[in-house]
Order: C-alpha cells, then structure tokens, then sequence
C-alpha cells in the first residue's frame, strides 16, 4: 500500500466498514489530543479498546485492522484543519503499514495454534503505555488459532485495558471467537468484493492489464491477495493449471496416488522456498544477537542452546502450517472446478469461474451428474477436515483423490 493515497486504498469493496474506521479514527484522535492538551473529549465517541474483523478469507480482514491501526498512529499536520486521519504519508502510518512501527504489534499463528507463549510478552507489552505512537495497538491476525490458555490470556487484557491500548482481532467469523472475548469486542463483519471491484483494484493498483485482472478475479471468487498473485506472478499460474488438471487425471487407482504425490510434493516445495527465506535470516539474527562471535568458528555462548533449539521448534511449526496453507489453495481451487461442473450440470445462470478450461468442465459435467459432483466437493472438504486435525498430508490427499475418482 506504501506510497497510496490514503491507509484505505487496500480495502475493496467495503465502504461501509470503511466509513464506521474512520469515523472511530477520527474520535480516537480527538481522545488523544484532549487528554495531551487538556480540551474536553468528544461526548459520545465511536472509538472502542476492542474490534473484532471476521469475514471469509479474501476479503481484507487483516488489511482493514492494519489501515485502522495506520489511521490510530496517524500524525499528520493535516488532522488539525480537519483532515482525515490515515494520510499514508506520515511516519505514523508508513511503519504500521510496512510493520516496523514499535507500538503496534502483530501476532500471527507459526503452527496450527497460538501458544500462550506467543502471547505472553504481548499481552503484557498491551498494559504498558505508547512508546513513540498515539496508541498501543495489539492485532491478533488469526484470532481464531488462539488455543485455551492463549485465549484466556487475551480476556484478561481485553477485560481490563489499558486506557492507550487497542486490541484488533482477526478471525473467518464470530463462532471462532471465545463467546467471553467477543462479548467485549465491537463487531465489524466484512463480505466477499465483487468480482469487478477485484478487477478494478488491480488494474488501478498493480497496473494489469484489465482482461488478465478481470480473469485472475473471476477464478479466485473475489480474493484480493490470491486475484493479485494470479495476475502478476507466472508460477502461481503454472501452480493453479497442474491442480486444475488433476480432475482429468484421476482415471485409475495409480494415477489417483500419483496425482495426490504430486499436489503434496508441490505444496512442500512451497513450504521449503518459503522456510529458506526466513528461516537462515532469522537462525542468522538470533546467532548474532547470542553472541556467536566471528573468530570462534561460529561457536555458540554456554546455554543458549535451548533459544536456538526453541527457534528450530518455531520453524518447524511454520514450515508445517505453510504445507497445509499451500494444499488448502490448492483444494480451494479444485472446489471451484467442481462448483463450475455443478452450474453447467444443473444449467445455472452463474458465472463460471474458470472460463480459461470452460472445455475440460464440459468434458467432466457431460460423464456424471450433480449428485457425484456434489460427492466430490464433499471429498475435498473431508480433506480438508482431515488436515486439520492433523491427519498426515499424503494420506488425506490420496483418500481424496480416490474419491474423486470414485465420485
């Protein structure tokens, strides 16, 4: 976003939620400036210490948490003649955007959950005043992997605030939540953009050509991020051909389990580019900040050991999560092959996803019919369940792709 108009630019399609932001932005700011110069504060404030931002995946909930975050440490001179808080310029909204500013904090689940111990210097970071910024600002990406013990130690700080602290919670919907910790959240429900609002993003944002954005949009339902990728990056599109490919593949039990290897195989690939761009500069970092010194052959300090071995830990988790981030892409892409075979089947008026392989979906509607297509997205999300309970990868590919086969 970083050189935009304004903190807002990202957020597509949600006006609505962008106006209740910037209305709280702006009473926030008026909080501020009264408790610092001793006017009086607004009477009836729309700002809040606790918001929740659920919505389906795609449709911007970290993006608009992060933009409202920017308005909150806005400095700009601007705010005094009335302007809007969230400029994009000020150093107060540039270092929340890009993440570097020291009084906002943002917690992202390494695995499949967010430990206590991920949150535990946070939530104790929540109760101290700003350092540099307007406020104290926790956002939880991912609020819906807090585990029992984690959620319980976010309660505590959301209960009891301090008066410069605002906690912004990110989860796919409101059931996510611990029912005590949205109690005490105000709620902002985002939707799906549309198609055309994707496509306009795209062309006016990243400058692609207006029938690939309108195509990138079309195939991923309206997901900003993915829309994005799609449109500029020409492995994801090489990525998201093999998979769509995988319903014409799954004609014998040999190709099924070749099929599954293959889709697994690619997703650990994914996880290991991923892992080798973190994970040596991060290992490299904490080495230096031990102590590794450069004439002792890279040897570590006595009992640091531990550190480096919970990083390792740390990693691990991440490279795992990153697998099942990377096959769940892929099994949101064959679910969308397999609603365009059903709205042919059933001569639906909608849109077709994937008009770009509008021959293959006509070749797999014509050998079957809705009720063994409505099978097979029901095999996909089995697969997708058993990943997250932690079923091996291989094994709930495979038993997916032999249903398919099946149908």
């Amino acid at each position: 976003m970083v050189g935009g108009m304004s903190v807002w630019d990202d957020l597509v399609g949600q006006e609505r939620i962008q106006t209740q932001l910037a209305a709280a932005a702006r009473d926030a700011d008026a909080l501020v400036t009264a408790a610092t110069d001793g006017t009086a504060p607004p009477a009836a404030s729309k700002m809040t210490h606790a918001w929740l931002f659920t919505g389906p995946p795609g449709s911007g909930r970290v993006t608009a948490a992060r933009a409202f975050a920017a308005a909150l440490q806005c400095t700009s001179p601007d705010r005094a003649l009335g302007g809007e808080p969230g400029c994009g310029f000020c150093d107060g909204c540039h270092t929340t955007m890009v993440g570097t500013h020291a009084d906002v904090s943002s917690i992202a689940a390494v695995g499949s959950q967010i430990l206590v111990d991920d949150m535990r210097d946070t939530v104790r970071k929540s109760y101290t005043s700003p350092a540099t910024g307007r406020w104290q600002i926790i956002l939880v990406e991912d609020a819906e992997r807090l585990n029992e013990k984690s959620a319980n130690a976010v309660l505590k700080a959301v209960e009891e605030p301090a008066p410069r602290t605002v906690w912004l919670l990110c989860s796919p919907s409101l059931e996510d939540v611990l029912p005590t910790i949205r109690s005490r959240c105000r709620h902002l429900s985002l939707s799906t953009p549309s198609v055309a609002a994707v496509a306009d993003t795209l062309v006016r944002r990243d400058g692609v050509e207006p029938a690939v954005a309108l195509a990138a949009a079309r195939a991923t339902q309206g997901h900003v991020d993915r829309a994005r990728r799609l449109a500029t990056d020409e492995a994801a599109r090489e990525r998201r051909a093999t998979v769509l490919k995988l319903p014409l593949r799954v004609d014998d039990i040999g190709a099924c389990l070749k099929a599954a290897q293959e889709l697994v195989d690619a997703a650990g690939e994914d996880a290991k580019q991923v892992a080798e761009e973190v994970d040596t500069k991060e290992t490299e970092e904490l080495r230096a900040a031990l102590g590794a010194a450069a004439g002792t052959g890279g040897r570590m300090p006595r009992g640091t050991a531990g550190v480096m071995k919970e990083l390792e830990d740390k990693q691990k988790r991440r490279r795992t999560r990153t697998q099942r981030d990377s096959l769940d892409l892929a099994l949101t892409d064959l679910t969308g092959f397999y609603r365009d075979v059903l709205a042919l089947q059933l001569g639906s008026a909608l849109a077709i996803a994937n008009e770009d392989i509008r021959q293959d979906l006509e070749r797999i509607a014509r050998a079957s019919g809705p009720e063994r297509t409505l099978r097979r997205i029901e095999a996909i999300i089995a697969c997708r369940d058993a990943l997250d309970r932690n079923v091996a990868p291989l094994l709930a590919v495979e038993a997916m792709t032999m249903s398919l086969r099946a149908g």
